[in-house]
């Protein structure tokens, strides 16, 4: 804000510097030709000898007055004059050379108009742009410490009032995000910390069962017995770990409304057409009859970008192409990719969560894509799939038709 402060005083000083030396010039443009009017008065003092007398000044820009006069003295005229002889008496010539001073004032006029109308704009800058984004500037850098407490105010700005919105909202859902996250672990732990002390009595009569039979004390069967039944409560306590492990902590909010089928895939094209061109794979979205769809446009092109990363990643960068067809109250939109490398038998497991197929060994990723779009599908009445095609692979995403 102090360096744009400066960038303001520095111009509003260049043109003031630049107005001064303009009439500066300008005046002394004038004065070096202060004889210019002479010009004017040979020119009409030839017309007249040639047409006659005539007091019409109206072509002249520096003559103010002709008139005919008795006698060349005896005047009590404080403008400027020139005497001519002609015939018998004197015409009398009044001029100017005053018209410069219209000129600096046009110019000075002009000048302030253009110093009003940068300074008004500069003014517009900071209030409606620099200063708005100062407010934000340290948002993000607070989001990255993990300092989500702290709110935007929400402002109607043309330029940064979505965004700001959009930065607030994000600042939510990441402080839901890290309550919630902390609720689970909090749970998680206690949960573990319960089993893990529940399990010593199983565990600590197995021990003793075994040391008993080790010792040849009591029956071999009835101890068996219940070494077996303190196993199986071990077992449950092991089962409940896993299924705990295992429970969803995605918070997926999907916010359905209708949108149109062709906005859903123009977002897709403007995003992929560059990069699918650098990538040097074809990329092509056939001709479809365009429809409304029930769900969130947002979410869904989320997914749709999930399928075609994993498209670019596992296919053989040849080709992929998208085919929308209309099917009762449904949309089927399909994206195939080139190059089948996923066997068929793992086919079935694509859409669980953190699985990783047998050709995702050399390849970044976490194993949540495919399982995000299901997720995202499933909120918004559709489904998700996956067939093989020769060698290519399809995975089609079943949107509701209004």
């Amino acid at each position: 804000m102090i360096n744009f402060n400066r960038i303001i005083i520095i111009i509003t000083v260049l043109f003031i510097l630049l107005i001064t030396s303009a009439n500066i010039i300008l005046i002394n443009f004038t004065h070096s030709d202060e004889k210019h009017h002479l010009v004017e008065i040979n020119r009409a003092f030839t017309e007249i000898i040639e047409n006659g007398f005539s007091d019409n000044i109206s072509g002249y820009q520096y003559i103010t007055g002709i008139s005919l006069i008795e006698n060349d003295f005896g005047f009590n005229d404080n403008n400027p004059y020139v005497i001519r002889a002609y015939n018998d008496r004197y015409i009398k010539f009044n001029y100017t050379n005053d018209t410069s001073n219209n000129n600096i004032i046009i110019l000075n006029v002009f000048f302030a108009i253009v110093v009003i109308v940068i300074f008004v704009i500069l003014v517009y800058i900071k209030q409606q742009i620099i200063k708005p984004f100062n407010k934000i500037s340290e948002m993000p850098y607070e989001l990255s410490k993990g300092h989500l407490v702290k709110g935007l105010k929400e402002e109607k700005n043309r330029f940064f009032g979505k965004f700001i919105w959009g930065l607030d909202l994000l600042r939510e859902t990441l402080e839901k995000r890290k309550t919630k996250e902390l609720m689970l672990l909090k749970e998680k732990k206690t949960l573990v910390l319960s089993i893990s002390h529940d399990i010593k009595t199983p565990l600590s009569a197995i021990k003793l069962y075994t040391k008993a039979m080790s010792e040849g004390l009591g029956s071999s069967d009835e101890l068996a017995e219940k070494i077996d039944q303190n196993a199986d409560k071990i077992e449950t306590f092991i089962n409940d770990i896993i299924k705990t492990s295992k429970e969803d902590i995605l918070d997926i909010e999907v916010r359905n409304s209708e949108f149109y089928l062709i906005d859903l895939l123009s977002r897709v094209d403007d995003y992929y057409c560059d990069k699918m061109e650098l990538l040097k794979i074809e990329f092509e979205i056939k001709s479809f009859e365009d429809c409304l769809i029930y769900g969130d446009i947002d979410r869904t092109v989320e997914a749709f970008e999930n399928i075609i990363e994993n498209a670019i990643k596992y296919g053989d960068g040849k080709s992929i192409s998208i085919n929308a067809v209309r099917e009762e109250a449904c949309c089927l939109v399909t994206i195939s990719n080139s190059g089948n490398t996923l066997p068929a038998e793992e086919m079935i497991r694509v859409f669980d969560s953190f699985w990783r197929g047998s050709n995702a060994k050399d390849k970044k990723g976490s194993g949540l894509g495919l399982y995000i779009c299901r997720r995202i599908l499933t909120q918004m009445s559709g489904d998700i799939f996956i067939e093989e095609d020769g060698d290519n692979i399809k995975i089609t995403a079943v949107l509701k038709v209004l």
